[in-house]
């Protein structure tokens, strides 16, 4: 391993880790939580997702009898996120501007071992600790989503996957996604449009009927793709389209979602030419639950305590988007998300302060001390 977290972060950030193509970093990581005296095994979860290594789990016996503290982070980066040159400038760790900077979730991870390799070099006594590093978070938590979770003895833990180190998302909405295709009826667009049933034209009155973006304070809802026709004198009978809903309140998820559903179902059942009726095959799947831990549980006081101690400024709140803490919770382990110090994350301007990576992973060495002495 190298001299400091930022070195460290480096080096980790160097290694190609595209969802689906983990292997390579998942194997380097594997070493080192060995070196650093870990228990470590990989699951199957790739046959599952199509990718080519499993769901990491690592554990810390520790020799303090406790329960285990979780610390959860993800393995993949988005693309475009091969051969990352990562530049230090003004106390920034920045790209090229080529790719991604990869600390969605690098960062994290680099947190979490070097927390644990100062203790460990320290002969610093701790509770047990489990890691989980999942993969293909990126495309749907398809990681989490496979996690054999009979292997873990946690009953709380962390998700090192959010903006600002100190602050923690203790609530995040479900999520509903959408499939939806439209059929409508080909016609040659010059000659005999009348014969045809325009699914473009379709597919724009119910959107046009639609309440899209911010619903409320609790609810989101967007159309995010659309693709149909083949050509400008063909009047296009076939459009799919997928969309989203999110809402920290199941009763407006499916209020919202079922609104989608019949603009959809209103629209096409307009459109009649002859005995020739447009159609919708509408699919709905449900991503993930939401969460909610109120600021009172141990794991949120942990949370805010250790940041305290460490010179941070504390602070909650309720996300709008997943992590892999949405499909940990419901199995029975409190899990909140921490920040790491990532920012513009999912673009080529993507960069961390070395001064968060630092606080992150201080952060992490006094939430293991402080579990410990609980």
């Amino acid at each position: 391993m190298t001299n400091n977290i930022v070195e460290y972060f480096i080096s980790l950030i160097k290694i190609d880790s595209e969802s689906k193509n983990e292997k390579t970093f998942a194997e380097k990581i594997a070493e080192d939580l060995k070196k650093l005296g870990a228990k470590v095994d990989f699951d199957n979860a790739h046959k599952n997702t199509g990718g080519n290594c499993g769901n990491l789990y690592a554990y810390f016996p520790g020799k303090i009898d406790k329960e285990p503290l979780l610390f959860c982070a993800h393995l993949d980066t988005v693309k475009p996120g091969n051969g990352i040159n990562p530049i230090i400038k003004d106390g920034l760790i920045i790209t090229d501007g080529t790719t991604i900077l990869g600390s969605d979730d690098k960062s994290g991870i680099a947190e979490i071992i070097w927390a644990i390799k100062d203790l460990k070099e320290n002969n610093v006594e701790h509770a047990p600790i489990e890691i989980l590093f999942t993969i293909s978070e990126e495309i749907g938590l398809l990681g989490a989503k496979n996690t054999e979770f009979h292997r873990l003895k946690s009953k709380m833990g962390f998700a090192l996957d959010s903006h600002h180190v100190g602050e923690f998302m203790t609530g995040a909405p479900s999520q509903n996604t959408l499939s939806i295709t439209i059929y409508g009826k080909e016609a040659h667009a010059g000659v005999a449009p009348e014969e045809g049933i325009n699914a473009i034209k379709v597919v724009a009155d119910a959107i046009s009927s639609m309440k899209i973006g911010r619903i409320d304070e609790e609810t989101t809802c967007n159309i995010g793709i659309i693709s149909g026709g083949v050509a400008t004198n063909i009047v296009p009978n076939k459009v799919t389209l997928e969309g989203e809903v999110r809402s920290h309140n199941p009763e407006k998820l499916q209020k919202v979602t079922n609104d989608i559903v019949r603009a959809f179902e209103e629209a096409v059942a307009s459109y009649k030419v002859g005995e020739y009726s447009a159609k919708a095959d509408i699919k709905v799947d449900l991503e993930y639950h939401s969460f909610f831990i109120d600021d009172s549980e141990e794991i949120v006081k942990l949370a805010v305590e250790a940041s305290t101690k460490v010179g941070l400024k504390p602070a909650t709140f309720k996300g709008g988007g997943g992590s892999d803490a949405n499909i940990i919770n419901p199995h029975g382990l409190k899990m909140i998300v921490g920040g790491t110090g990532m920012d513009k994350v999912h673009t080529v301007n993507e960069q961390i302060e070395i001064r968060e990576l630092e606080n992150g992973y201080r952060w992490v060495k006094e939430v293991i001390l402080l579990h410990s002495a609980r």
